[in-house]
């Protein structure tokens, strides 16, 4: 607790607010113009009444950091906090039927805006943008993951959903810079939308946000992991003709049948006894560089086999430098077969759970708009919603240290849900920020939160709400 005595003139005023944690991310959040792009871009043409198309694009977003899971949660969770509203920039809040209008008004060209302003945001404050592509590998992921919706939006159509069969949605396609958590972009296509096909677009889109465009020896030093969706021969083979490195399943099934029959001896991975893996020793004339193929085979709950072929660019050294190994098992065939086949594993704790952690925290399954545009809109609020949120994590992690571990869900939940008071000053600057002391997080976090906003000259204290 702070024991320091802080005096305050009548000209403040204190207010109330449940999210005052996330008031202090906001200034920071500000004092760094991170939405600065998307008013220099994005000219939505719509009528300015009280508040212009770009503060309810903010007010929209500030509604998704509060953990909201659909726009109509504005008027309950953003527009009666005016402490959180002025610590973002913003003298009010537009009210949620009014923010679906300016969605609903969106264009094509607008997207085209919104993405260019993405790209600046990202190269700007992400920590992928400056990767060191000569000290070691930039890891890309790329899947789809369904969203679905009402029949009647524009481009739902039946495809694949995990909820269950007929469902009609929509496809979200990620690309995420694994090592730093962070969406590099996000894409949305119709429902029967497959990898195979959203690939190319996804990685062209990557290209331009990261730089990689114009730099062939960038792009031979990343690394794009995918699964069997997007492993079909000619994907697999334009990225390792733009000299990209590989490490992905192969999509046909009938070609992966053929190729298991050539694997002499099966191996069972001792981190599971159900699975055992191979060496593909069947000729390789497919692909534009050499690959290795590695056969994996599962026992399924009828007793039969569930089958697989990884295909990779990767050498071995790589592969067991990527999965932790010793470089010393480079000679022992068994250790670099299960390092590619664990390399793959991987993709799990990259893409998959960045997907999941989007869903859980940000809502982003339960937010859809029917007009396609206003859906591209969101999903791009949401993906600069979700990199917030990472680098938000990166700018506590230095005075609290086990924020790093924590995810988006408990970001939103605990993290910027703490309670307190922030008081104004005459001109309705945030002043000082008093954080419940009471609540556990609170005494974690406010030293992080001090240091953060000290060169605003913002007081962050702990005190009794």
């Amino acid at each position: 607790m702070q024991n320091e005595c802080i005096i305050l003139s009548d000209e403040v005023k204190a207010h109330f607010s449940s999210r005052a944690s996330l008031a202090a991310i906001g200034m920071a959040f500000q004092r760094r113009g991170i939405f600065a792009p998307i008013s220099k871009h994005v000219h939505i043409a719509q009528k300015t009444i009280k508040y212009s198309p770009f503060e309810k694009l903010q007010d929209a977003l500030i509604n998704m950091l509060c953990g909201a899971q659909g726009m109509v949660e504005i008027n309950k969770r953003v527009k009666p906090d005016a402490a959180l509203q002025r610590a973002f920039g913003r003298d009010g809040c537009a009210e949620q039927s009014v923010i679906q209008d300016t969605l609903d008004a969106c264009t094509e060209k607008n997207v085209e805006q919104m993405y260019t302003a993405q790209a600046e945001i990202f190269r700007r404050h992400s920590q992928a943008y400056r990767h060191d592509y000569s000290r070691e590998w930039q890891i890309l992921d790329a899947d789809l993951t369904g969203r679905p919706c009402g029949k009647k939006a524009a481009f739902a159509s039946k495809g694949y959903f995990s909820q269950g069969r007929n469902r009609r949605g929509r496809q979200l396609g990620y690309v995420v810079a694994t090592w730093y958590k962070e969406i590099v972009v996000e894409r949305v296509w119709a429902g029967k939308q497959q990898l195979s096909l959203a690939l190319c677009p996804l990685m062209e889109a990557a290209e331009k946000t990261l730089g990689l465009d114009r730099q062939l020896w960038r792009r031979q030093r990343t690394l794009v992991r995918i699964d069997a969706g997007g492993g079909s021969v000619a994907d697999i083979n334009w990225l390792l003709q733009r000299g990209y490195q590989v490490h992905g399943k192969d999509y046909a099934s009938e070609r992966v049948k053929v190729l298991v029959k050539s694997v002499e001896t099966w191996i069972t991975d001792p981190k599971d006894r159900q699975r055992q893996v191979g060496w593909v020793t069947a000729p390789d004339d497919l692909y534009a560089r050499p690959v290795r193929r590695i056969a994996v085979r599962c026992r399924k709950k009828n007793g039969q086999w569930g089958m697989g072929v990884i295909v990779s660019s990767l050498a071995p050294r790589e592969v067991l430098w990527l999965t932790g190994q010793s470089l010393a098992d480079a000679t022992d065939p068994q250790a670099v077969l299960l390092g590619y086949v664990y390399f793959y594993d991987q993709r799990g704790g990259g893409v998959e759970i960045e997907i999941k952690e989007d869903k859980q925290g940000l809502g982003t399954s339960k937010r859809n708009k029917k007009r396609f545009e206003a859906q591209q809109m969101l999903a791009q609020l949401e993906a600069l919603a979700h990199n917030v949120l990472v680098w938000a994590r990166g700018w506590l992690a230095a005075r609290c240290p086990q924020v790093a571990q924590w995810g988006i869900k408990r970001l939103v939940r605990d993290v910027f849900h703490i309670n307190g008071k922030i008081v104004l000053d005459h001109t309705t600057q945030p002043l000082l920020i008093v954080l419940n002391q009471a609540d556990p997080v609170a005494r974690k976090l406010y030293k992080g939160l001090a240091a953060l906003l000290a060169q605003q000259h913002v007081v962050v204290t702990l005190g009794e709400i």
